[in-house]
């Protein structure tokens, strides 16, 4: 297991590294509001065979959210300018400090987002990817913007009281983990939080899914409000060749609300492996 922290030369989001120095390089991506965290469910399995690299959306967890946008040491913009193509370019350079040519990446939400931006612009860099609960569009751009502007204004505790509803599908913030991701958005910065919905209001990628040649899997929750199945189908029809894994009972955050199936649909994805059995944490189908 390797120390987490961000390269020693220029600005890159705070990340750890776990697993085998010699295991096949993966990267996974967080959601808007929570911390690389929110992974810790497929974490004991995803390390059997691979070096994984988990990272911070800018203003999230231990990433800094800086407040000039143009800054030298700015992750991203935080003037209503940042597009997802900012945090993909932060992945590839987190991918190169590790001296990663090419890796597996899957990512949850904005995290998908980001992924799909890899594969359509990147494909050389990848070697699969998968999307969780996520979009080629996260709807409409203007209810982004004003949700950075709330979010400004009023920080980031503004959105706790909607985001149980929308995360989970029943109750699953009284749990510990549901407790502790709640507590990630509650500690996240305004400005990082507000440039990452800047990103989601620009974000279309719907007429480059066509062009995406990486093997991809796209995971669905389908008791999901902010990314409804329908999103995954528009994402699986669009992409040759991708797959379709629909979570029974699963809202926005289906990895950390039921992770069995999203542990084993990424081993099957990423390894060929169909042998997963849950650890002695889980219980059943609910963390």
């Amino acid at each position: 297991m390797t120390a987490p922290g961000p390269a020693e030369s220029g600005p890159l989001p705070y990340h750890r590294l776990d697993g085998p120095a010699d295991g096949t390089p993966m990267i996974l991506g967080p959601s808007l509001g929570t911390s690389f965290a929110v992974w810790e469910p497929q974490l004991a399995a995803l390390v059997g065979t691979h070096h994984v690299l988990r990272w911070d959306l800018p203003g999230h967890g231990a990433s800094p959210a800086e407040p000039m946008a143009g800054s030298p040491s700015a992750l991203i913009p935080t003037d209503g300018t940042a597009t997802v193509a900012d945090l993909a370019a932060l992945v590839l350079r987190v991918a190169d400090a590790q001296g990663w040519d090419r890796f597996g990446y899957a990512g949850i939400s904005l995290g998908g987002a980001v992924g799909l931006h890899l594969a359509a612009h990147h494909a050389d860099r990848l070697t699969a990817l998968t999307v969780v609960c996520s979009s080629a569009r996260f709807g409409d751009p203007a209810s982004w913007r004003e949700r950075a502007r709330t979010v400004r204004t009023h920080g980031t505790r503004i959105m706790i009281g909607s985001r149980p509803g929308t995360w989970f599908a029943d109750g699953f913030e009284g749990t510990p983990r549901g407790a502790a991701l709640v507590e990630d958005l509650r500690c996240a910065d305004a400005a990082g939080y507000a440039a990452c919905c800047d990103v989601l209001a620009a974000f279309d990628l719907r007429d480059r899914l066509a062009g995406i040649s990486v093997p991809t899997l796209v995971i669905a929750g389908r008791e999901d409000p902010a990314t409804p199945p329908a999103h995954a189908r528009e994402m699986v029809d669009g992409i040759p060749g991708a797959a379709l894994v629909e979570v029974a009972g699963a809202a926005h955050l289906a990895n950390a609300e039921y992770p069995d199936q999203v542990t084993a649909a990424l081993l099957v994805h990423h390894d060929g492996r169909h042998d997963y059995r849950p650890g002695p944490e889980y219980r059943g189908e609910r963390w």
